[in-house]
């Protein structure tokens, strides 16, 4: 008989339950990130992302270096409690002292451009409705539309239909 406090089933059970208890935490903690952002120079305006889009300096866009292309985040500033929503579009802070490079319409509504970086937290965005769907009221009419259509029967018979014992009189 072993010394142990514990029999195995038990062991297996405190172990499994230290797991879940510690994923949990790990996907709340991944949630929201805090960390410096700091926005793009009006120098890279024009200039190509890492995405292939090009860099506009009034577009709700940021870099972030794991998020992937195309993601929404949602960054507020704790000082103010300003809260803008932006596409990530680019790689980058490539310093570890940042998280986050905004893009100067982004910076502005957040109010750091004096700053030139604020601490920020950063969660993903998800919204609730399907994006860009127009509501019912909206939906444009359809046309209806006046086709016109020739019978069959006019048309001369195609070459592989006709009877090949009959003879085509020659003009």
């Amino acid at each position: 008989m072993s010394n142990a406090p514990y029999p195995m089933p038990m062991k297996k059970l405190f172990l499994l339950l230290f797991l879940a208890i510690c994923s949990l935490l790990s996907a709340s903690a991944q949630e929201l990130i805090k960390g410096n952002a700091s926005y793009y120079s009006d120098k890279l305006h024009g200039h190509r992302m890492a995405n292939g889009e090009r860099y506009h300096r009034d577009s709700m866009t940021c870099a972030h270096l794991k998020f992937p292309f195309g993601t929404l985040l949602k960054v507020r500033n704790p000082l103010n409690d300003r809260t803008v929503i932006v596409r990530v579009t680019d790689r980058g802070p490539y310093s570890k002292r940042f998280v986050l490079d905004l893009s100067r319409a982004a910076a502005r509504e957040l109010d750091i451009i004096r700053a030139g970086f604020r601490v920020v937290e950063i969660t993903p965005y998800h919204p609730n409705e399907v994006p860009y769907r127009a509501e019912e009221d909206s939906i444009p009419e359809i046309p209806e539309l006046e086709l016109q259509y020739t019978p069959a029967a006019t048309y001369p018979d195609p070459a592989w239909q006709r009877d090949s014992t009959k003879t085509v009189p020659n003009d």
